[in-house]
């Protein structure tokens, strides 16, 4: 069938990873993709349902499909919804509220769960077959996790690529629902990913960006004995893990970076420390969601860190790893915390200056026990310790830009003009604004002459 197909993909690089999986046994089985959603045969919208707006904006993409709007729905079109909110509800949508009250959702012809994203193809040719009523493909538990030979059309920049290193998670987070929607962790093999990275590095990729819902986890999953202590300097004795991948992928021939995303301090060992400050193509850059400092507050969101842990691995982290840029989040307004909690925050925060930081509100989610707790405090509580939080951030990373000023930087230029250091990862961090005359994909030597308030300029 020469069927076109349209695709909005949501949410988060590993959600990005299941619509590039989608779109490679799509265009291997000679369908075609279309950018103009009124020109399909078929939309999928893969959504992503990790906190109340991502849903709302995922029922938003869907609403947008139905009849009536600007982007109305082609005679025949059909709708199939994907990803973590088909896993969630299992195909009952939640209603939207809009300015008029509820709304009515347009007719979804398939919903797909997570460990379908691999039969896309047989899941159209069924709707397009005209087969009456909607049509689930759901499963209780996922279980699915790509290979290195799983097919794919990468929707990153040719210089720049995902690799998911492992799928699910197994940590008991009060807050999130995660667990629920993408099941246990499950690791892929060293020889899997290696695979994958050695042709990627091949095929020109300059940035490697390793992801899971918790990477540090890698491999831990398969040890048939108990975890050994997080300070242990010789953890992966005991079966693969993530410091023994690194290793294997440091021997990759090439110019390229290799940079770990969606770390857990849970699981962080002196091994790893080393092995980051021992490689050559690992960046100094490390993404580590705290989420709080309070230990009342990591109790209650059941973390499985307390603060003097936190502060501690930290402190070996910058001492082992020369020019270390850590990347953290922090969630301000959880049921419970006092002005007290928030104040231990704040001070932690302006004494230790992390090198980028994001701060969420407390989103209240269904089915999880942080929604169970007592304690829930108003949106307006929440907003005024996110506004308090931003107005510090922003004026230590004015201060921290400022102190590059004068520093030489290696850069990968993203898009003329524009580029990003070792310490900028795709999408979610700074840049730095360079010269529109180098060569996007490559990476280049500049000298930084400004600071704004997330970015750099150089020349």
């Amino acid at each position: 069938m020469s069927v076109k197909v349209g695709l909005v993909s949501l949410g988060c690089a590993k959600n990005l990873i299941d619509s590039e999986i989608m779109i490679g046994h799509l265009t291997q089985a000679g369908m075609s993709m279309t950018p103009d959603a009124a020109d399909a045969d078929v939309v999928i919208v893969n959504t992503c349902s990790f906190i109340d707006a991502s849903k709302h904006e995922a029922l938003e993409a869907i609403y947008e499909m139905s009849d009536g709007k600007a982007t109305a729905r082609k005679k025949g079109q059909k709708l199939i919804v994907a990803g973590c909110m088909a896993q969630r509800y299992q195909g009952a949508l939640p209603v939207v509220e809009g300015a008029k009250g509820r709304v009515e959702l347009p007719k979804v012809d398939a919903f797909i769960g997570l460990d379908q994203v691999t039969n896309i193809v047989p899941v159209i040719l069924k709707v397009m077959g005209g087969e009456a009523g909607r049509t689930e493909f759901l499963a209780k538990t996922t279980t699915f996790i790509p290979d290195f030979d799983t097919p794919r059309f990468r929707l990153t920049p040719r210089h720049a690529a995902y690799i998911k290193i492992a799928e699910g998670c197994n940590h008991p987070c009060s807050f999130c629902i995660i667990p629920r929607i993408r099941g246990r962790h499950r690791s892929r093999t060293i020889e899997s990913v290696v695979k994958e990275a050695r042709l990627l590095v091949a095929d020109g990729v300059k940035e490697v960006n390793l992801i899971s819902q918790d990477t540090t986890y890698f491999g831990m999953d398969r040890w048939t004995e108990a975890r050994p202590n997080p300070r242990s300097k010789v953890d992966s004795t005991k079966g693969e893990s993530l410091a023994s991948l690194l290793r294997e992928l440091d021997t990759i021939q090439g110019d390229y970076w290799i940079r770990l995303l969606y770390t857990h301090p849970a699981h962080w060992s002196d091994e790893l420390i080393e092995t980051i400050a021992h490689a050559r193509h690992v960046a100094r850059y490390v993404d580590i969601p705290l989420q709080h400092i309070s230990d009342r507050m990591l109790g209650a969101m059941q973390r499985e860190t307390d603060g003097a842990y936190i502060r501690d691995l930290l402190r070996r982290m910058r001492a082992g790893i020369p020019d270390l840029v850590i990347r953290t989040t922090f969630i301000v307004g959880f049921p419970g915390e006092t002005e007290e909690d928030f104040q231990e925050l704040l001070d932690f925060l302006a004494a230790t200056r992390f090198d980028r930081v994001g701060i969420f509100k407390y989103s209240k989610e269904e089915g999880t026990k942080g929604a169970k707790l007592e304690g829930h405090l108003s949106d307006e509580v929440k907003a005024d310790r996110h506004a308090r939080a931003m107005l510090l951030l922003q004026r230590l990373s004015k201060e921290r830009g400022e102190a590059f000023i004068g520093r030489r930087l290696r850069v990968l230029v993203e898009s003329p003009g524009i580029a990003r250091s070792a310490g900028d990862a795709m999408e979610i961090d700074g840049v730095v604004q360079v010269p529109k005359k180098l060569p996007v994909g490559e990476f280049a030597e500049v000298t930084v002459t400004g600071a704004l308030e997330y970015d750099l300029i150089a020349k």
